[in-house]
């Protein structure tokens, strides 16, 4: 099965997916006339705009919940993995990933938010590159294969990963305990009681819907990114003398073959798509179901969440690690040996024992136990985010069938994720990190290519940038003077929900000329 797993692999993250993600974000980057510089001080002023409604939920907890899915074990164990087999110039290639794909981030969002639909039976809004490949593409079956291959990638393939890293987080610091047979496993007695806890409060959370899980995102999500980054720049602080030297090694080493030809870039390009999720298609999700006055606002604060991931949470681990030390670089020649080991051998690559073993000298146990809790907030925050997105298109599969929202494949959806969890905690992180990948990349072909497609049937995104900016050099944006759109006006069809929404506005100013703050 490994071995099916890593061809399998081997085929999907060919060089022609790394250089496909990264000439879609330069292309787009060109596009937008570098949207993700232009409209930064905009994204800052949209992430506390906007409020949640009946069926929607803010901008913020759509970054929230987005951040969910972004912040997880690639920026933990994903940036050890990466430096690990690709060494330190891997971290480059993630800065470049993010910087040209907040641009794809900010394409892919608005899309979702352009041809979202309030679900009939939930009354929730629901969108995503599945709602958008049958709509701006007219190609339905386009939009079903990627919503089949998005519910296998999330609800099967990916959340094995972040709970695989959970317990192994918990392991490291607690120890494995007495070992013993649990069905047909040898594990220790610590595994199965972190994963029981993980299993009862993801029960708990997923079972309530989207509001929930936009609740408890909305408060962990910042709260655990804040204080991994504050703990992080005391150990950078601690190093500071290191720092010149690291980032000397990030940038010198980006184009050498330290760890074989097209290592760095390979690894990162791979963890940095797998950490950020700019083009893989997971962020219109969330951002479908924010309430917001534009299209173009949900698609700029879901490229402000790709800097936060990697820019900031990414780099805070890799510049821990690599200024203290606590990192192994595996070759890529047939017999595995190091090219640069400082610590055991036996320290597992795809695993957050790197970052662990940085804090711990600095801070001693409590630098391993906090990552133990950290790593417990950004994979369990990241298996809700993939939860959501598997129930979205479970939704979409089913309305494509004439039966509206099934509760009963929302409720196996739920069944499936839990039983991963528990399948991807307690087997080998080498083996689920191979299936998390191959449903990464899998959605990422779908999705890139359909976006690269769309522009150059209609370019709804370009488009209602336009038409964003202009409002915004107006005056937009107040309460007497908020943004409005009209999707005929650009001749973008199929935008039913906007569509109403701006009839709605009109038949109100019409009843009511005089009344400027029409909502």
């Amino acid at each position: 099965m490994e071995g099916l797993v890593s061809l399998v692999n081997g085929i999907i993250w060919s060089p022609a997916l790394i250089y496909l993600c990264l000439g879609a974000g330069l292309f787009y980057s060109i596009m937008t006339r570098f949207v993700q510089v232009r409209l930064f001080k905009e994204m800052l002023r949209l992430l506390f705009k906007g409020k949640p409604d009946n069926d929607g939920i803010s901008s913020f907890q759509a970054l929230a919940v987005s951040l969910a899915g972004r912040v997880g074990m690639g920026n933990i164990a994903g940036v050890a993995a990466a430096i690990g087999f690709g060494g330190p110039g891997a971290v480059f290639w993630m800065w470049i990933v993010a910087f040209l794909g907040a641009s794809t981030a900010y394409v892919e969002s608005t899309l979702g938010q352009i041809y979202k639909e309030r679900d009939l039976v939930t009354g929730e809004y629901r969108g995503g590159p599945a709602y958008y490949f049958e709509r701006a593409l007219g190609q339905k079956w386009y939009g079903i294969l990627f919503a089949i291959s998005s519910i296998i990638a999330c609800g099967i393939f990916l959340p094995g990963v972040q709970a695989n890293g959970v317990i192994n987080a918990v392991a490291q610091v607690a120890g494995e305990g007495s070992v013993i047979n649990f069905m047909g496993l040898e594990t220790g007695t610590t595994r199965i009681m972190a994963l029981g806890v993980v299993l009862v409060v993801l029960g708990f959370i997923i079972f309530g819907g989207i509001k929930r899980i936009a609740t408890f995102t909305e408060y962990a999500v910042p709260f655990m990114a804040l204080g991994y980054i504050v703990l992080a720049f005391f150990i950078m602080f601690a190093n500071f003398s290191m720092i010149p030297e690291v980032f000397g090694a990030i940038v010198g080493d980006a184009f050498t073959a330290q760890a074989g030809f097209g290592a760095a870039i390979g690894w990162g390009v791979k963890r940095g798509i797998y950490s950020n999720e700019a083009g893989q298609g997971t962020g219109p999700h969330a951002a479908a179901a924010a309430a917001v006055d534009h299209p173009s606002q949900q698609g700029l604060v879901q490229a402000f969440s790709v800097y936060v991931d990697t820019l900031l949470v990414c780099s805070a681990t890799a510049f821990m690690i690599l200024s203290t030390g606590m990192y192994n670089i595996q070759g890529t020649l047939p017999d595995g040996q190091f090219i640069v080991q400082n610590v055991a051998a036996t320290t597992e690559i795809n695993a957050p024992a790197f970052t662990q073993m940085a804090m711990e000298s600095v801070y001693g146990t409590f630098g391993s136990t906090f990552i133990a809790v950290a790593v417990f907030f950004f994979a369990f925050t990241t298996i809700l985010a993939y939860y959501y997105i598997a129930e979205v298109n479970i939704s979409y599969l089913t309305r494509s069938m004439g039966k509206g929202a099934s509760k009963t494949g929302h409720f196996i959806v739920k069944v499936i994720i839990m039983a991963m969890v528990a399948y991807g905690g307690l087997n080998s992180a080498g083996y689920i990190w191979g299936l998390g990948d191959a449903g990464v990349g899998l959605m990422a072909w779908l999705n890139i290519v359909g976006i690269i497609l769309i522009f150059f049937v209609s370019r709804p995104a370009l488009e209602i940038l336009k038409d964003y900016e202009a409002q915004l050099k107006a005056g937009g944006g107040t309460t007497s003077n908020r943004f409005v759109f009209d999707p005929k006006k650009f001749g973008i069809k199929n935008a039913t929900y906007w569509e109403q929404r701006h009839l709605e506005h009109e038949q109100k100013r019409s009843e009511n000329p005089l009344n400027k703050e029409i909502k």
